[in-house]
């Protein structure tokens, strides 16, 4: 495994960062910052700003717009735009709508990368996944899948219910996963559409996802068989296409979110002073400036070394499982103690409070910390070992 990053990928991190701190920091005090994500009006000015600056849809093919960079560039990039919470939205690399332009660029057909990878990359339209459901329903269990579509002629018709279905308000289409007679299938729906209904906006701990986290029924809605994604009972193969990867980004995009409350609480205790002397020269702050530094390290090299070996081509679903639990436990270490460093301002109107709060979630998507423990511990226990 070669690091080194390579003399472009500098370029880039460094172009990104100068754009965080020029254009992206400063509306982190906008008030267009709801209680449930930036409203789509932030969403814009801050794409024209990253269209301008070359810098939007990093992860996306040329073809469709995006810089192609391979999942090592993706890591020194979203790293950089997590640095603000804004920041991954801003280059329309942020989830749901990463995720879905990787699993739209992998199995959709031509025409559908057409009606809805190509404006979805551009920024021009937003995108939301319909997997989770309330019990008895899918969550952690994918197998539990409630949904169901039936084929009548030319058509699908789909019932059930979803919900933490992030971005969902404001999107222009869903991918909805349904049980069919073929097993599990993706299909693809524009929102709005008859029997196709956002119940209501969850209140949640996070805000940082545009549209917040809903509730979305179906009632009969009715999809035409050619918006089946790739192929019918594909579903839970397309959706580890979509996890593996997603997993791994948000890693990246968090390590820079932390990393941004690492250096304000390493600021604070520069500069404030308790006990005849600066807060940080006290061994209770100093550890914990220490003990940031070293989970940030490990979680980076776990990151880099996950993204080596998707680069190689590999499904890695041991990988970013491993990496995911490495990386979101390490981060909220980390952001637990940049609170504390920063006592009654780690708690109020500092952007770490911000950070701490939407970074509680990490450790509960994409599969929580326990379930990644149970498939690693099944792998072990049937002898199966990770290359080193």
């Amino acid at each position: 495994m070669d690091f080194a990053i390579p003399d472009e990928l500098r370029d880039l991190q460094a172009r990104i960062r100068e754009f965080v701190a020029r254009e992206i920091i400063p509306l982190e005090s906008d008030p267009r910052r709801s209680e449930h994500g930036p409203t789509d009006a932030l969403r814009r000015e801050m794409l024209a700003k990253a269209r301008r600056a070359g810098l939007l849809a990093p992860h996306v093919a040329p073809e469709y717009g995006g810089l192609g960079l391979s999942h090592m560039g993706r890591a020194i990039a979203f790293e950089e735009a997590g640095y603000s919470l804004l920041g991954p939205l801003a280059i329309n690399a942020s989830a749901p709508d990463e995720g879905n332009m990787h699993l739209l660029q992998a199995v959709a057909k031509p025409e559908h990368k057409e009606r809805w990878l190509r404006p979805l990359a551009a920024g021009d339209i937003r995108s939301c996944f319909c997997m989770t459901e309330p019990p008895p329903g899918a969550g952690s269990d994918p197998s539990m899948l409630q949904t169901t579509a039936q084929r009548h002629g030319d058509q699908y018709v789909i019932n059930g219910c979803k919900w933490y279905i992030s971005g969902a308000v404001g999107a222009s289409f869903a991918i909805i996963m349904a049980r069919t007679e073929d097993g599990a299938t993706m299909f693809l729906a524009e929102m709005g559409s008859p029997g196709l209904m956002v119940e209501r906006v969850m209140h949640s701990l996070d805000s940082c996802f545009p549209g917040g986290h809903a509730v979305v029924r179906f009632d009969d809605l009715r999809v035409p068989v050619e918006n089946i994604l790739g192929a019918a009972g594909k579903g839970f193969p397309y959706a580890q296409i979509r996890l593996s990867p997603a997993r791994l980004t948000h890693c990246m995009r968090w390590l820079g979110a932390v990393r941004r409350a690492h250096d304000i609480a390493l600021d604070y205790a520069r500069r404030r002073e308790a006990f005849g002397r600066r807060i940080g020269e006290h061994e209770g702050v100093g550890f914990m400036l220490a003990d940031n530094e070293m989970d940030m390290h490990v979680a980076r090299l776990a990151i880099w070394h996950c993204a080596w070996v998707l680069d190689r081509g590999e499904l890695a679903l041991h990988e970013s499982s491993r990496a995911k639990v490495i990386v979101s436990e390490a981060l909220w270490r980390v952001a637990d103690r940049c609170v504390q460093i920063l006592g009654g301002q780690g708690v109020t109107e500092s952007e770490v409070a911000r950070i701490f709060a939407d970074l509680r979630a990490f450790r509960i998507y994409d599969g929580p910390s326990e379930v990644h423990r149970w498939s690693i511990a099944k792998r072990l226990l049937k002898g199966a070992r990770p290359e080193p």
